[in-house]
């Protein structure tokens, strides 16, 4: 079992005034040569936009972008004419392939809006682009594990160019669960703590902390305290 942690604490910070965003992995201008990547995981930001505000267009090239709202309405806009609101409970995705242009703004005139950000190195290049959304039952990730993204669209949540596994879960104090691998001899877990206390394979983690782990077969989880995961499953090597 191999284990790498990034406290909270030392994640990389951009204040732009219209935008608080919190890099795990390097992005624009927050560069550590040492946390560039878990695997195929590139980029997991943690971004809170102010009222009205947001990302004008902007192009985006060979990469699969993974949108979870944790806080308020953020308007989606892009080159293949997809006007869309995502809000906390869905999933956005973007196949960028060949290649795409598209905008995200706060919707909203009075709240601010939470969401994370997350790249996923693809498994294949200059695919068509491609968007796709979903409403999950929040309800449903209460004690357990939720899917919100595989590699196959037959499967549960949405999906993407590249054997991927993502879960959410909302865990009451003291319950216990267990995470076994879909390719335990390739991939490896990169655990986000939204928001509580965990202990995974005997590390203890708070509000978030990314935890990696890999050449390991399973995971075992204990809430600590009213605790929210988000636990991305990528290949290893890209």
């Amino acid at each position: 079992m191999k284990t790498i942690l990034h406290p909270a604490k030392t994640r990389g910070q951009a204040n732009h005034g219209w935008l608080q965003s919190y890099h795990t992995f390097s992005f624009s201008a927050y560069f550590n040569p040492e946390r560039m990547h878990f695997g195929a995981l590139r980029v997991l930001n943690d971004d809170t936009v102010a009222p009205g505000m947001g990302f004008g267009t902007h192009p985006h090239q060979n990469m699969e972008i993974i949108s979870i709202p944790l806080e308020g309405d953020l308007e989606h806009k892009d080159s293949m004419d997809n006007t869309a609101v995502i809000r906390a409970g869905d999933v956005q995705v973007l196949s960028a392939g060949t290649g795409i242009t598209h905008s995200e703004y706060n919707k909203n005139k009075d709240q601010q809006v939470k969401f994370l950000q997350i790249w996923i190195v693809p498994n294949q290049q200059d695919v068509s682009p491609r968007y796709d959304q979903i409403t999950l039952n929040v309800a449903d990730r209460k004690n357990k594990l939720q899917q919100i993204l595989s590699p196959s669209a037959n499967d549960e949540g949405v999906w993407i160019h590249q054997n991927a596994w993502f879960h959410q879960t909302q865990l009451e104090t003291g319950k216990e669960l267990q995470y076994n691998l879909k390719e335990k001899e390739k991939n490896g877990v990169y655990v986000f703590v939204i928001d509580g206390s965990v202990t995974i394979n005997g590390q203890s983690l708070t509000r978030r902390d990314g935890f990696g782990i890999w050449e390991v077969e399973s995971l075992h989880i204990k809430s600590n305290d009213t605790t929210e995961l988000l636990l991305m499953e990528v290949p290893m090597e890209m």
